[in-house]
């Protein structure tokens, strides 16, 4: 079953690596926008936002809008590493919506596909949420394929006692392990302690943030770091409300989880505002 992990930030030399590229080609050349990007690298936007999700491609500072912009090196460095350019870069960023079509490429049929999904052996990547206000799933073509070829015994046979357990008490891991997914690609794409706790803020309900962040000062904080939605989180309100759900964290159990490690993350943030003097709360 797929288990949460709190990603590692990248590393100084990466850090570095990313930043002498936006400084490569001069002020005026060096970043690009999201649509040049997209060209350069042969892929369509969404495809570069999967990308970018995933951490294949690493964007560089952002407008004063918050639009995305990719510093030229850095393109050229993915171009560089891509084997089978464009298709290799497609395949790593290639999805698929929803059971029947995800059944398919594992080569099951839907309801198995699906027991899978809800009983956590393969985690969502995106979601979208169709017209009817139901949640469809993106899964990666690639990982599919590899899951197909790592484990056959889980493509035929009956489904393990744990998983029926699951099952029988309506359980459903999906929205649990796309979160635990999404929590750890955003930590690693950033090393600043008050970034890093205000992804952690982003998962928690309300309520149990206000507990656990009782300064309000600090919240003001976290919520001007919060990430923005998702790749692929829509923008009708109605649709929107259901996204919003998949957002927080919802089993006790997960819920303690981040609680503790958003704990764990503003003691460090707070440490470093002491002895810096930078962002947040002193």
């Amino acid at each position: 079953m797929t288990q949460m992990v709190t990603a590692p930030p990248q590393d100084g030399a990466a850090r570095e690596g990313q930043e002498a590229a936006v400084r490569a080609d001069g002020a005026g050349q060096a970043l690009v926008g999201s649509a040049q990007a997209a060209g350069e690298l042969d892929l369509t936007r969404g495809e570069l936002a999967r990308a970018v999700q995933l951490g294949i491609v690493r964007a560089g500072p952002p407008t004063a809008g918050g639009a995305a912009r990719f510093a030229r090196a850095e393109l050229a460095r993915v171009r560089a590493a891509t084997a089978d350019r464009p298709d290799g870069l497609r395949r790593q960023v290639e999805t698929v919506a929803g059971a029947q079509a995800a059944a398919e490429v594992l080569g099951v049929g839907p309801s198995r596909f699906t027991r899978l999904a809800r009983c956590g052996h393969l985690t969502p990547v995106g979601y979208r949420i169709n017209r009817y206000r139901a949640v469809v799933w993106l899964y990666l073509t690639a990982e599919l394929r590899e899951f197909a070829g790592r484990e056959p015994l889980m493509l035929r046979g009956t489904a393990p006692a744990e998983d029926r357990e699951l099952l029988a008490a309506g359980g459903d891991m999906r929205p649990r392990t796309w979160r635990g997914r999404h929590v750890g690609l955003l930590l690693r794409r950033t090393a600043d302690p008050w970034a890093r706790a205000a992804v952690l803020a982003c998962v928690l309900p309300e309520g149990e943030l206000r507990e656990a962040v009782p300064d309000p000062a600090e919240r003001l904080v976290l919520a001007a770091l919060a990430p923005p939605p998702p790749y692929g989180h829509p923008q009708v309100p109605a649709a929107a409300a259901v996204a919003e759900g998949l957002l927080r964290a919802g089993p006790p159990d997960e819920v303690h989880w981040y609680r503790t490690s958003l704990e764990f993350a503003l003691t460090g943030a707070r440490r470093q505002s002491k002895s810096t003097g930078e962002r947040g709360p002193t």
